[in-house]
């Protein structure tokens, strides 16, 4: 094997297209993020090439590309196409080596997946039903809220207290919230309880026995993620060090084992 080699993983998310570029030592060398456009195939090219360029490296010198998330069939130059639920697994346990169990909250969907001390799959859920629990469910908080949507994480820092939404529902919820806050609660307060409803959903999902850890572009943004996951289940919680490229990650590791 050729130390010029590289492969590259493409996740194609509901939100956002996510790309990652290794070498044959699984070292990440460029990585590039965007949001998933209208036009989608032109979206993933656009994605690609933004990673191609952060890596500094020829296409010419791939060896292979794996295609991964909902959008997975459009990648036309990939070698390969995986499911999301293994490549987020196959990216957690590159990190964590271990029993894990991975909690990955995207844009407009939530996945539990549950991997034993081999890196083999023994489970998953997911919740695509209900926008609830995901990353619309904050877009849709900070739009009606007029709040930018890099503000929620340091907005609901600032709150001391648990101040639970009576619905689940991203509707109800937000008009919920309006109304709380008219009648005197503390905007911090809500938004934190929006954050918290997430984390309600997601320990709904399944039960969180053994080392959990997260990921997502919902993660990625919002530490306050893990202080109340870790409060509600009364542990800490692992978080690999780029959340939102997980399944990217591990995309990119099975474009290697396919040359491999």
């Amino acid at each position: 094997m050729l130390d010029n080699e590289y492969y590259a993983g493409i996740d194609v998310g509901t939100s956002y297209i996510k790309v990652v570029i290794i070498d044959n030592k699984n070292k990440i060398l460029g990585s590039f993020v965007d949001r998933t456009g209208s036009d989608l195939k032109k979206s993933i090219k656009v994605v690609y090439e933004n990673a191609l360029s952060s890596a500094k490296i020829s296409e010419k010198n791939f060896k292979s590309i794996v295609a991964t998330g909902f959008g997975r069939e459009n990648v036309s130059f990939a070698d390969g196409i995986i499911t999301e639920i293994s490549s987020h697994a196959k990216g957690a346990y590159h990190y964590f080596p271990r029993k894990i169990i991975v909690i990955d909250i995207g844009g407009q969907d939530t996945k539990i997946i549950k991997i034993d001390d081999k890196g083999k799959i023994q489970g998953f859920k997911m919740n695509r039903k209900c926008a609830a629990g995901t990353g619309s469910f904050l877009e849709e908080i900070a739009y009606k809220l007029n709040i930018p949507i890099n503000e929620m994480n340091t907005l609901a820092a600032k709150s001391d207290k648990e101040t639970a939404l009576s619905s689940f529902c991203t509707v109800f919820a937000s008009t919920e919230i309006i109304t709380r806050i008219k009648e005197g609660e503390r905007i911090e307060d809500m938004v934190k309880s929006a954050f918290e409803s997430i984390i309600r959903r997601v320990i709904e999902m399944d039960t969180l026995k053994g080392e959990v850890m997260v990921s997502g572009g919902v993660v990625a943004y919002n530490d306050i993620i893990l202080k109340i996951l870790a409060k509600q289940v009364g542990k800490d919680i692992l978080k690999p060090p780029k959340p939102q490229l997980c399944g990217a990650i591990g995309a990119a590791l099975f474009a290697k084992d396919l040359k491999s």
